[in-house]
């Protein structure tokens, strides 16, 4: 535990990734086997489950710190993250321990069928000897929140030159559904090893924004363009008679589409695609709030079955008769999904059709009509390139349309998280609906440093009410709200609801009077909804 409670006190306190990245391998050099297969897989969200709720954690360290509920509340408000708050609230410790951080998870999910009266005995032993860093460590281990600006990209590269491999093969070998308490860390390298798990999907190649002109990438024939769907990024994998469909974010979702499993069943076998999971119906995607009904339910119902069906759009071939398919050219793959495609001709196949135009203004003009097709831009893929790893230059680009935007009024703002738990950096934005100001959306991303430093000023000056957290503040500063889509809310005040909205600049330059109003939000939704 004290291996991985210095790594991530080190972690922290630095952006530079070449202090990251000797840090991590200096633990992975450090740490017993054990404790890097547990690290690896809590970086890569591979956390124990939660046997001990918020709510005993918060009341057991009011206890144990004797901190009135007002004065925890006061502190959890202030520093923005619930198992650093506990971290500093819980008194100095009394004993200690050698124990290894795999130990101390093991111990925690000991306690699966402990009565409540058992876990509290052993969270406080343990918090009475653990000190406060390694504490910060296994509180967030008990919440699952462990986001400690560390991405799986840095993880892979520094195991990657710890172990002397390629970050690809780095990248495969963290896939999958592998058990951080049942595998070894020569194991989780084993390429042979790895080939038998047969959920195992591959590390999804992902595009980068273009930002300049199309022209500049040479002559379009060279070029592959598609749409860019607005769907849920997935793996669809056929292997010797097991079907298993992947999200983008690594979460394996069987129960949530059993339509695809059906469909993966009358794949040939040894084949694994990559595309899009959309609502689909009569040839045509729906919109992406559709399919938003069916993610988080744990039971897919038949009336949602009926209507929010979803279909597998195709768009690319990663693997065919067992064989890995990545490093052949994006047009000897796409033939081959083509011929899978003509074959099966199932019902809830779909492939992403190619988009002709002989210029690159042509395209242009087609990637206009985007919001129609119920896309957010166009894809460009050279035909000569191998599906790689992760976010890379070069070969594939996302070239996406202009964002929806409305100008609001900020009415209401909160304290943030992490490195923002002591600003005022999430802010609810209104409209203008006659004399009255009505919400209809929150943002916390897009400004600058100094900006956010600035707001929270402005909202420290200018707070007129408190409800917990939150601060009503002067209806004064405007800004631009940038977002991808709308739709009918009926659990919204202004009965709209916005997709991925983010602060797109702060107008200055607008009085709160020359803020857009509802109606003009209406139109939009008409347009666009």
């Amino acid at each position: 535990m004290k291996h991985f409670a210095r790594l991530i006190s080190q972690l922290d306190q630095s952006n530079k990734t070449k202090d990251k990245l000797a840090a991590l391998h200096h633990f992975f050099k450090e740490a017993s086997d054990r404790d890097k297969v547990w690290g690896i897989a809590l970086f890569t969200h591979r956390r124990p489950k939660r046997q001990i709720s918020t709510k005993q954690l918060r009341e057991w360290c009011m206890e144990y710190s004797e901190t009135p509920n007002w004065l925890f509340e006061e502190c959890y408000h202030t520093v923005g993250d619930l198992a650093e708050t506990i971290s500093l609230l819980l008194p100095l410790p009394t004993n200690s321990h050698d124990f290894d951080l795999s130990d101390w998870i093991e111990k925690l999910n000991g306690l699966i069928d402990k009565e409540e009266d058992e876990k509290k005995e052993f969270l406080l032993d343990a918090w009475s000897r653990l000190d406060r860093t390694e504490r910060f460590v296994f509180n967030k281990i008990i919440t699952g929140g462990f986001r400690i600006g560390v991405s799986q990209n840095l993880i892979t590269q520094a195991l990657a030159q710890f172990l002397g491999y390629e970050k690809s093969e780095i990248a495969y070998a963290l896939m999958g559904n592998w058990d951080p308490s049942q595998i070894r860390f020569e194991e989780l390298f084993n390429s042979n090893s790895s080939k038998q798990d047969l959920s195992k999907p591959y590390p999804f190649f992902l595009a980068h924004p273009l930002e300049k002109e199309p022209s500049d990438l040479g002559k379009l024939e060279h070029w592959q363009a598609e749409w860019k769907w607005d769907g849920i990024r997935g793996q669809l994998i056929s292997r010797m008679n097991e079907v298993f469909v992947w999200s983008r974010g690594e979460e394996l979702v069987n129960e949530k589409f059993p339509e695809l499993l059906d469909l993966g069943q009358n794949l040939p076998d040894g084949t694994v695609l990559d595309g899009e999971i959309l609502a689909f119906l009569d040839g045509k995607p729906l919109p992406f709030s559709l399919l938003q009904t069916r993610i988080g339910r744990k039971n897919i119902t038949k009336k949602i079955l009926q209507t929010a069906p979803v279909s597998f759009l195709a768009y690319d071939l990663l693997e065919w008769e067992g064989i890995d398919y990545r490093n052949q050219p994006l047009h000897i793959r796409r033939s081959k999904l083509e011929l899978i495609y003509e074959e099966i001709s199932h019902e809830r196949l779909e492939i992403s059709p190619p988009i002709q135009a002989n210029s690159w203004e042509e395209l242009a003009k087609i990637r206009e009509k985007s919001r129609s097709e119920l896309a957010e831009g166009l894809m460009l893929k050279h035909k000569e390139s191998p599906y790689e790893t992760g976010r890379k230059r070069g070969n594939w680009w996302k070239w996406k349309i202009d964002p929806l935007t409305i100008d609001g009024v900020m009415i209401y703002a909160q304290k943030g998280h992490g490195r923002r738990a002591d600003l005022y950096s999430d802010y609810t934005f209104a409209v203008w609906d006659g004399d009255q100001l009505v919400p209809f959306a929150k943002a916390y991303s897009g400004l600058t440093d100094a900006e956010m430093r600035e707001v929270d000023q402005f909202v420290k000056k200018n707070t007129k009410e408190r409800f917990g957290p939150v601060r009503t503040v002067k209806p004064e500063l405007v800004f631009e709200i940038a977002f991808e889509g709308i739709q009918d809310s009926p659990r919204h005040k202004s009965g709209i609801a916005l997709r991925f909205p983010r602060i797109l600049r702060w107008r200055k330059d607008k009085p709160k009077e020359e803020a857009n109003t509802l109606q003009e939000l209406r139109a939009l939704l008409e347009l666009y909804g």
